[in-house]
Parts: C-alpha cells; sequence; structure tokens
C-alpha cells in the first residue's frame, strides 16, 4: 500500500497511525510544507492522510502552498481515491470542496466526548459509538461540503466529522495521538492554554490512562480499514 502523508509541522507527524500502516507494511511518502511543498502525482497513490497544523486554512496570501494543496486533495477526492483529514486536515477537505472554514465559538483543547450523529441504516457511512473520548486541539471549525454526510458532534463543535462519497474521511479531531504526541502538542502550543470552558490543563490533558490512547487509536485502525478496505 503507497500511503502519502500532507504534513503542516514538524510536531504533528503520524503518531500513532504509523504504527497502524506498518501493520499495512504501507510505503509511506510525505509532503513536508515546512521544508518542500512538491506534491506527488495521484496515480499509484492508495491512500493520502492530511494532518494538522496551528495555521488556517484561510491563509493562502500568508502560505500560497495552501492553493495547490487544496487542488490536490480537490483531485483525490473526484478521483475516488481514500483521503483522511485529521485536524486541519479534515477543514482543507472541507475549503477544497467548497465549503466555509471560520473561527468557532469556542475553542477546544484536550480530552472531551464527541456523539455519533445517527444515520439512517442502509447507508455506507462510518459510524462512530455513541460517546467516545477523543482529543482536540483546534479553534476553527467548518461547514459541511455539498453532498457530505455528518458523522459526529461534540458540545463545543457541531460539526466533527463528516464524510463524503465511500472513501473521504474528514475528522476534527485527533484519534492518533500518543502521550508523546499529547505532550509535544503542549510543548509548542501551550500559549493557547488559557482557562475557558472548552480548554483543559496541561495537568488534566496528560492524566488520562493508557487505555484512552488505546480505545482512540483501535478507531483510527477502524477508520482506515475502512477507507482502504
Amino acid at each position: 500500500m503507497k500511503v502519502h502523508v500532507l504534513q503542516h509541522a514538524p510536531f504533528e507527524g503520524l503518531a500513532g497511525i504509523a504504527t497502524l500502516l506498518a501493520a499495512h507494511q504501507a510505503k509511506i511518502t510525505a509532503t513536508r510544507f515546512f521544508e518542500d511543498a512538491a506534491l506527488p502525482e495521484l496515480k499509484g497513490l492508495d491512500l493520502v492522510i492530511a494532518m494538522g497544523g496551528p495555521m488556517s486554512v484561510n491563509d493562502e496570501a500568508e502560505l500560497p502552498w495552501l492553493v495547490d494543496e487544496k487542488r490536490f486533495v480537490r483531485e483525490a477526492v473526484k478521483a475516488g481515491l481514500p483521503v483522511l483529514g485529521v485536524c486541519l486536515g479534515a477543514q482543507l477537505i472541507a475549503s477544497a470542496l467548497g465549503a466555509r472554514v471560520y473561527r468557532n465559538a469556542q475553542k477546544e483543547i484536550g480530552w472531551f466526548p464527541i456523539d455519533a450523529v445517527h444515520i439512517p441504516a442502509g447507508g455506507e457511512q462510518f459510524v462512530f459509538p455513541e460517546n467516545l473520548n477523543v482529543f482536540h486541539w483546534h479553534g476553527e471549525t467548518f461547514d459541511l461540503p455539498a453532498g457530505a454526510v455528518h458523522l459526529a458532534q461534540s458540545a463545543a463543535c457541531k460539526n466533527q466529522a463528516f464524510q463524503v462519497g465511500r472513501r473521504t474521511l474528514a475528522l476534527q479531531f485527533h484519534l492518533e495521538v500518543t502521550p508523546e504526541a499529547v505532550g509535544s502538542f503542549i510543548e509548542h502550543c501551550g500559549d493557547e492554554l488559557r482557562p475557558a470552558p472548552f480548554i483543559q490543563t496541561k495537568a488534566e490533558m496528560l492524566s488520562l490512562p493508557d487505555a484512552t490512547y488505546t480505545q482512540a487509536n483501535a478507531w483510527m485502525g477502524r477508520v482506515i480499514e475502512y477507507l482502504v478496505g
């Protein structure tokens, strides 16, 4: 399996996804936009993963490579190639498909539950559990693109996940995190940890047991299996 990763910040890598891809004996390539914005041909790829980052998808004037990245994502979705977006990556999918990305009413940082949106039976949509504790670090949100299926929501943010067609999943939250990854978020973006209803403290974020990470990573495994299955 050939996987191409769109990475926007050195501290936001694959984390637990790397282990999941190793089980598939995946060959992984990457565009690291903080080093080189060159994008590959879509032909021959089996999965595109767009990771998170501290920037906004609306920052095209300051980060002109966003224009080409959105085109790349849009073409991958239209070609029916499996595409997974995580946090900023989810916002990129939304923007690439013509939806609005904008500041959410609340920043959402830390471990907070998402709730599955009930989907009519008979569809081919991915289904989350009724309630799942996941890691968040975002201040923006998105409208759903035309034709997208709403999959999950939270108390702080209505649009937490959506699906387009059979092969595109956009997740506003981070199922891939490990304790090391959470520590890296805090190290590089800790200035955002100011008292607010949906912002946890460093101690709260780091207090979760290993079982919480195991459960989140397992659901990321289900997401990847669904996309490439």
